[in-house]
């Protein structure tokens, strides 16, 4: 049966929404992709620093200026070797990219960032500050975890004015479906969206409303294991809406699940794990453990 016919005839094209890449400086252009990294980026900074101001918080504002810089760090660095080395190794030996820059690993212009990967550069991150600082790995990684949706949320909205990373073919009357350039024309999943508002709105709707209006954050492990989970999960159903990327899809095709949702039950599990560890512990007392005031070779954020 023809696709088009199945969708209802009146078909959505993606290019008929005007959307464009980015924002026309002048002397150059702004990707929204790179503007999602920033916003996300800058939202964390500064709703941890707000944070930070409650009853128990496990570390004080010199902390957060580190972790600003050395996750920023982590996201671009571990989400560039994640793709890299997970979805397409070639780039490692490619040199044919255009201008000064050839080696296609370095050109993250290119596009071609790893979820997973950004987020191990995240956590190496955090384990780096938590060890300088003396703070509390885990306590650190509960408070970093509320923020995250944001960002989250503003990349998935980025793919989908960039019309990337699109969803499958739709096989039912799906009225929002759409067809994208570069993908054939059978109207596809708007999986971008779908990611956006699972891995990132609802999320950080849930994350928030734990911190603010629970005592979550008195229990350690709690708010990254949630966090950890919720991402998991949602990532994990996503995926059978998305388009599996193309130098996976045998890889797909043969295990009966893509590249994405195999690394997603790892943090499932250990999401799981992290609550149940969390829930059998005694919570922390309300304002009992005090900001830790910076050692004195950390007068100066990194």
């Amino acid at each position: 049966m023809d696709m088009l016919a199945m969708a209802g005839g009146e078909v959505l094209h993606w290019t008929d929404l005007g959307l464009r890449q980015g924002i026309d400086l002048g002397f150059f252009t702004l990707k929204y992709y790179s503007l999602a990294y920033l916003l996300g980026i800058l939202f964390a900074y500064w709703h941890l620093s707000k944070m930070i101001r409650t009853p128990g918080a496990p570390m004080a504002q010199v902390h957060v200026d580190d972790l600003f810089f050395y996750c920023t760090l982590g996201v671009i660095l571990g989400g560039r070797l994640g793709y890299s080395i997970f979805y397409e190794p070639s780039l490692w030996t490619d040199f044919s990219g255009e201008g000064f820059v050839k080696w296609k690993v370095l050109r993250l212009w290119d596009g071609g960032m790893s979820f997973h990967g950004g987020l191990l550069g995240v956590v190496a991150a955090m384990a780096w500050v938590s060890w300088r600082g003396k703070l509390p790995f885990i306590r650190v990684t509960d408070y970093i975890s509320v923020n995250v949706g944001m960002g989250m949320m503003l990349g998935r909205i980025a793919n989908f004015i960039n019309g990337e990373l699109w969803g499958r073919a739709v096989r039912s009357d799906v009225p929002w479906a759409m067809v994208f350039p570069g993908a054939g024309p059978e109207p596809r999943h708007p999986s971008q969206l779908y990611q956006a508002f699972g891995e990132g709105f609802v999320v950080l709707v849930v994350m928030l409303c734990l911190f603010w209006f629970t005592r979550a954050r008195y229990r350690t492990g709690l708010l990254v294991g949630t966090f950890t989970t919720l991402i998991g999960v949602a990532r994990f159903t996503v995926e059978f809406f998305r388009e599996p990327d193309a130098q996976l899809a045998e890889f797909a095709a043969r295990t009966g699940l893509s590249m994405g949702q195999w690394l997603t039950i790892p943090l499932i599990l250990l999401g799981l794990a992290l609550v149940a560890w969390s829930l059998s512990r005694p919570p922390l007392a309300s304002g009992l453990a005090k900001a830790p005031a910076p050692a004195a070779d950390e007068a100066e954020p990194a």
